[in-house]
């Protein structure tokens, strides 16, 4: 089967059809226009700073920290935490945000005090993998970031390897304020607007909340099963 081609699809949704007992619907399908879309009136007109509380509120219930800082005193805080982590090796995306927020000439300093940066290399995901295996410490931006649920939205492509959140022991996600949205709905929304624009978007789209957990177990949740044992969220003013 080449890459992309679909085998099959007209007989099975034929089949699908047939069970269903009426004839297949080829043309003038249209959205369902709902009279009740209750969604979007949840936290809707809440400002950023607003959405900023109920994003803080719920990483209490997620066990994360939320640090709030400036542009101005991001690296310091950022390094603040990768100390409390007792981080000593480092993995970033290869992200031009961490230029724009003048965090790579901090990371070069940073290796002078013992704290070694790795970045990731679409190039060689071999090795970037081995070494975001190993990181103590694994940076990445938030695209976009859901108040209400405390998540944070990876879009991982090229140089935004996705086992650079997933790996390490410990996971920083840096929040711009101005990516945070009420819920899933505005989430999902803005998602299909840059589809239907055209824009090209990741095909791996994570959804973080917090550390890794499960309570699949009699319902007693444990965290850091399968991924970073803690979490913390750096939100920056920039809105």
């Amino acid at each position: 089967m080449a890459k992309g081609e679909i085998k099959n699809r007209e007989s099975f949704l034929d089949t699908i059809a047939n069970n269903l007992a009426r004839p297949r619907k080829t043309s003038g399908v249209e959205r369902p226009k709902w009279s009740n879309q209750v969604q979007w009136n949840v936290l809707a007109n809440y400002t950023q700073d607003e959405l900023l509380d109920v994003l803080e509120k719920q990483c209490d219930s997620i066990h994360t920290d939320l640090v709030r800082t400036s542009e101005n005193d991001l690296s310091q805080a950022l390094r603040n935490v990768i100390e409390g982590f007792g981080g000593k090796s480092v993995m970033t995306w290869d992200d031009s945000r961490f230029n724009s927020f003048g965090l790579a000439d901090s990371f070069r300093a940073w290796k002078q005090d013992g704290i070694d940066v790795h970045k990731w290399d679409a190039s060689n995901g071999d090795q970037s993998i081995q070494l975001a295996e190993q990181a103590d410490v694994g940076i990445t931006f938030s695209d976009i970031t859901l108040a209400e649920s405390g998540t944070v939205v990876l879009f991982s492509d090229q140089g935004k390897g996705r086992s650079v959140s997933l790996l390490p022991a410990t996971y920083i996600a840096i929040i711009p304020k101005s990516t945070i949205v009420p819920r899933m709905t505005q989430a999902t929304r803005e998602i299909h607007q840059r589809v239907e624009n055209g824009e090209r978007i990741a095909s791996c789209v994570n959804f973080i909340s917090g550390p890794s957990n499960s309570a699949d177990i009699e319902m007693n949740l444990v965290v850091g099963v399968h991924g970073p044992i803690k979490a913390t969220y750096i939100v920056v003013e920039d809105c």
